[in-house]
Order: C-alpha cells, then structure tokens, then sequence
C-alpha cells in the first residue's frame, strides 16, 4: 500500500526523480539530497511503512538485506573508512520522513561529522531498575 501524500511512496513510484543507485522490486536506494557525508543514502521500501514497528518480521528482514548490499556497494565504489548504518523510529528520534528508511552514513577519517553519542556509565540501581522494567525481574 502506498501513501499517496508521502514523498517517500513518489520516490519508489518514480513520480518524484532521484538518484537511485540500487533497486528491486521491494525495495530503493537513493542518495540523500542532504547528506551528512559523500554517498549518504537511503534505503526505502517501496510499500509504505510509517516505522519499524509498522512492518511486519519479513520485510523489516529484507530491509536489513537491502541495506547490507548497497553499504557493500558504497563501500567498493567510495572506499570509506567506516559507515553508519542508521535508522530513526518518530520524530523524537530523528526521524523526519514517516516512512521507514535506513541511512547509509559512509564515515572519512576527513569528515566533519559527529553522528555518535558519547557513552557515559550508568549507576547500578539505574540499570537494574531499567532491566525490572523490561524484563520484570
């Protein structure tokens, strides 16, 4: 199914040009209009997911896939020293397209980007309270 307000449905249906630089009958990949770094994509499923959650076990598998393949591609073309692999669920994560996609980040020893957090340890009551939490143990 297909969001006929998402620009993210017009991309994969080919009404709104792009880059593509992978596609399948699932699944595109395009280079991101604003990108973080040289080759940022994106992976997008051509049926219309708002997120991860939204999907169900086998496309959010195929996703994974799709994703592997093109950071392999970008990989060989760009020779980047690392890549992140990003994907943001609501817009308090990030996620700015409600449609389910995953950046392709390559990362250059060059590049300006700080795209990670910075770990801090957390209190032992914190954590154990968080892990009750979820597991109820």
């Amino acid at each position: 199914m297909k969001d006929p307000a998402c620009i993210f449905c017009k991309i994969a249906n080919g009404d709104i040009p792009s880059k593509k630089i992978y596609e399948d009958e699932e699944f595109v990949a395009i280079l991101d209009l604003a990108p973080a770094t040289k080759g940022h994509t994106l992976v997008i499923p051509k049926e219309h997911y708002p997120d991860l959650f939204a999907m169900d076990e086998q496309t959010a598998s195929a996703a994974m896939l799709r994703a592997r393949r093109v950071a392999g591609l970008l990989k060989e073309k760009l020779s980047p020293d690392g890549m992140n692999m990003t994907q943001n669920n609501g817009e308090v994560a990030g996620q700015t397209v409600l449609h389910y996609h995953i950046h392709l980040i390559p990362r250059y020893l060059s590049d300006p980007e700080h795209i990670n957090w910075k770990p801090a340890p957390a209190e032992p009551e914190v954590l154990q309270s968080v892990f009750s939490e979820i597991t109820g143990g």
